[in-house]
């Protein structure tokens, strides 16, 4: 077993041996308290290729990169760099042996300059051995220049978009001189066209002989920009095949074990009353006369572009971003949404966007992230909280989402991304609630949990709940919703029904 010191000291000399394969595992075991996330799994990463990682949320795609990224150490198997045998004891080993993770929630500090955030703790000295900024700002601006990123060096990361973000990270990356880069999942909050330039640098990347291991649940990415794959499923490893191999419903297979004939298991209900009726809401300077009504048993979806208003109208009608003018109706009676708890009050619930900073608390077990919204309400009586009744009622409805957990002590961050989301979609269905905001709830997640998420919202409709849907996947809104309502920056363009809906309409509302 070659050191991680040694390893490095070898690589920078450039000696170092040779091998078929850049980097591989093998017989890799990890296990959790309670969970085995690996199980004799084998990943093998070409030069100069990009290798798409493919499962379920769960399937131990995270794990093993985690692994590769020294963040986490194998129980049993081993690591291979270049065909030598590596044990890699921190994110720092990897680094230093040409190993890079971006990860999903990216790593910058906001209050440091672009530059910065690059080169920290490799900050080029003057002769005095204080920080050479102008230095610093041209090995910036050379970096740049090579991966044709348009950014000042002098920037606060504060100030950057999302997409922005994840080039600095990929910069930062690149500039260890890495031979490995792994992505977690780069594209989630990127637009068409921020992709498109993702996918430039990462065709350039795999020119230069880069190894890209490429993590994502986006089939479409998978076939652009993928020259392999390797499927997990259950922790276990289940294949690698060349994508241009294999078919879309092949994937699916690979990852689910079984057919998923009806990804969207829309069912016609009886459409009953209006239960949600906006008029003319508006919140100044973001979206302005927005008006629609919601059913019982009504699936609205909302589409729209990035920067169309959508999320923002969510939180008006929760309480989040109180209106500036127009009215709220629920079952025909106004509602001043001035807070969140006067929604809950009106039995309105909301998942939202992001479920990580918004959704979850990390730091709390999953029985306290599922009845934190009913703290309030019928499981208390005379001030204190009927905990077994509760704790009993968590339990039924974990079940009945079927979250993959020991139990609901462990802490919610420990689940993965469709996991978390069951969870939370249970904290509102323990409310009752008699209308249901959606944003964006299948993303970042399987099509395994995508599917099952889709079946509980049908299930919801079924049963009378008012559901809007945002979303930004096309076939999703298409698939699920009785009426589709378009927006574009900041105001409704048109309603389509389920029979005439669309992409081409769709986009053609959202481009007005």
């Amino acid at each position: 077993m070659v050191s991680p010191t040694t390893m490095a000291a070898v690589r920078k000399s450039g000696a170092v041996p040779n091998s078929e394969f850049l980097l591989s595992a093998e017989g890799v075991r990890k296990e959790f308290p309670g969970v085995v996330a690996l199980d004799d799994v084998t990943f093998k990463l070409k030069r100069g290729s990009v290798h798409a990682l493919m499962g379920e949320n769960g399937a131990g795609k995270s794990t093993l990169m985690k692994i590769l990224a020294g963040i986490y150490q194998p129980d049993k198997g081993q690591v291979r760099l270049k065909g030598v045998d590596i044990e890699l004891k921190s994110p720092l080993d990897a680094l230093e042996n040409g190993i890079a993770m971006i990860h999903q929630e990216l790593n910058l500090m906001s209050y440091m300059t672009i530059a910065e955030n690059i080169w920290i703790r490799r900050e080029p000295l003057n002769r005095f051995g204080f920080v050479d900024h102008a230095e610093m700002r041209r090995r910036t601006e050379a970096l740049f220049t090579r991966l044709n990123i348009s950014l000042d060096p002098e920037m606060p990361v504060g100030e950057l978009s999302v997409a922005n973000r994840q080039m600095v990270e990929i910069a930062k990356a690149v500039s260890y001189e890495s031979d490995v880069l792994i992505m977690d999942e780069p594209t989630s909050a990127l637009t068409d066209r921020e992709v498109e330039h993702l996918f430039r640098i990462i065709r350039d990347l795999r020119s230069q002989g880069i190894g890209i291991v490429y993590i994502t649940h986006k089939m479409n990415e998978l076939f652009e920009i993928a020259d392999e794959f390797s499927v997990f499923r259950d922790g276990k490893y289940i294949g690698t095949h060349a994508s241009s191999d294999v078919t879309r419903d092949d994937i699916i297979r690979m990852m689910v074990g079984r057919e998923i004939t009806q990804m969207f298991p829309k069912e016609e209900v009886p459409i009953g009353d209006v239960v949600l009726s906006v008029k003319n809401l508006t919140l100044d300077g973001v979206f302005r006369d927005v008006s629609f009504d919601i059913r019982a048993g009504e699936i609205l979806g909302l589409a729209g572009l990035v920067g169309s208003g959508r999320s923002n109208v969510a939180e008006t009608l929760f309480g989040v971003t109180p209106a500036t003018s127009g009215t709220i109706e629920i079952d025909g009676k106004p509602v001043v949404m001035d807070n969140p708890a006067t929604a809950i009050r009106n039995r309105m619930a909301f998942l939202t966007e992001d479920r990580k900073d918004t959704g979850c608390l990390l730091i709390l077990d999953i029985l306290e992230n599922m009845q934190i919204a009913v703290l309030h309400d019928k499981y208390v009586k005379a001030g204190f909280v009927e905990e077994g009744r509760l704790a009993a009622d968590c339990e039924e409805m974990s079940r009945k989402l079927r979250v993959k957990t020991p139990n609901l002590s462990e802490r919610i961050e420990n689940l993965s991304g469709g996991n978390q989301q069951k969870v939370l979609i249970g904290r509102w269905m323990l409310t009752n609630p008699r209308i249901l905001i959606l944003d964006e709830p299948t993303r970042g997640i399987d099509v395994g949990a995508k599917a099952e998420i889709h079946r509980l919202v049908c299930e919801m409709a079924r049963n009378g709940v008012a559901v809007l849907m945002i979303s930004s996947e096309m076939p999703e809104v298409l698939g699920m919703s009785d009426r589709v309502m378009v927006m574009h920056e900041g105001r409704v363009t048109g309603f389509l029904d389920r029979a005439e809906a669309t992409q081409i309409k769709v986009m053609d509302l959202a481009s007005r």
